[in-house]
């Protein structure tokens, strides 16, 4: 069973990572401010803009270790990969699935099922803790037309059926957001999905876990033998890793969006945590990003039984499991596509 090791989060925007032996050494202004063993790692992730050395990037590529690139205010810019670990059928499968209509929608199609059935579970999950501070507030309607939409998504004969649907559930899960953030709604409100750029904090967080969720989903599934950038729901597109999107999808509420709901209702996180630019941008201060990711890390550490599985695993592994029940598929080891469906 393949563990979950730590990520080194790299949050300074001066910091120029380089190898010496078997360390990652953290540099600052020709200094050495910090060293990391190698073996200990199972990604980093860089936001810095000094970025990291040949030598560095090559050992992460060589012994499997994610390395991805970030701007200082979490805009993913590339990822590190080194030798493509699955068998050449296995991606030659998934490129003649991926060329396939018929094929490609049938993954798609259970794909946004978990999407739906986990938007219904996060909004579950604030009725059954704090079903008296949102009585009243359409929640208990709006679960009822996400399930609704579910045997359509699984009846849908064209992606642009299925995509019609999504857009539906996603548009009443949005909806009723605002109401599952408990506190301090003068500070910390929803009204209505925003990026490039988040326009309040609520949006700067949920954008900033995406970026996350994306690259932990595109390191599981080469991790696994598949090529991160050939998906079955979003189009190819140069420098886009269409098949990471895909998969994050039916991750997106029960690993992104309740983590910010926790943060909010928790008061992990505070106003000053956040800044908003000239242009109008809320992003997430130093600090704040740091807070951020520490929880994030956190997170990944607390365990859950495998919905489908029926194991015992960290919530930071469900990617590669969901990476792996997809090469299971493509190979041919099961009759479909198990999407993780949170209880």
């Amino acid at each position: 069973m393949k563990q979950l090791l730590n990520t080194l989060f790299v949050t300074s925007e001066d910091v120029y990572l380089s190898l010496e032996g078997e360390n990652v050494l953290a540099n600052k202004d020709g200094q050495v401010v910090a060293r990391y063993p190698l073996h200990t790692l199972q990604t980093i992730v860089s936001f810095s803009y000094s970025g990291a050395s040949p030598a560095l990037m090559g050992a992460c590529a060589g012994r499997g270790i994610g390395l991805a690139l970030c701007t200082p205010r979490g805009r993913f810019l590339a990822r590190v990969c080194g030798e493509n670990s699955g068998n050449v059928l296995l991606r030659r499968t998934q490129y003649r699935m991926a060329d396939d209509p018929a094929a490609g929608l049938a993954i798609a199609r259970h794909m946004i099922f978990g999407k739906i059935r986990n938007s219904a579970a996060v909004i579950q999950r604030t009725l059954r803790d704090h079903g008296p501070r949102v009585t009243g507030c359409g929640l208990e309607d709006t679960v009822g037309q996400l399930k609704a939409l579910l045997p359509q998504v699984l009846e849908a004969a064209d992606e642009k059926t299925l995509r019609g649907l999504e857009g539906v559930g996603a548009s009443a899960y949005f909806q009723v957001f605002d109401n599952l953030l408990l506190n301090r709604k003068e500070e910390f409100f929803f009204h209505g999905r925003n990026r490039r750029p988040p326009l309040d904090r609520v949006n700067a967080m949920l954008s900033f876990a995406y970026s996350l969720l994306a690259h932990d989903c595109g390191s599981a599934l080469e991790s696994v033998g598949l090529d991160s950038y050939v998906g079955f729901l979003h189009a190819d597109r140069p420098g886009r890793a269409s098949l990471a999107l895909d998969l994050m999808e039916e991750l997106r509420p029960c690993m992104a969006d309740r983590f910010v709901l926790t943060l909010v209702n928790n008061r992990m996180v505070k106003p000053e945590d956040f800044q908003r630019e000239d242009s109008g941008a809320v992003l997430l201060t130093d600090s704040g990003r740091k807070l951020f990711l520490k929880a994030w890390q956190e997170r990944k550490r607390d365990t859950l039984t495998h919905p489908y599985l029926g194991e015992k695993i960290q919530w930071g592994m469900v990617p590669y499991m969901q990476a792996l029940l997809l090469a299971r598929y493509l190979r041919g080891d099961t009759d479909a596509y198990p999407p993780f469906v949170w209880k």
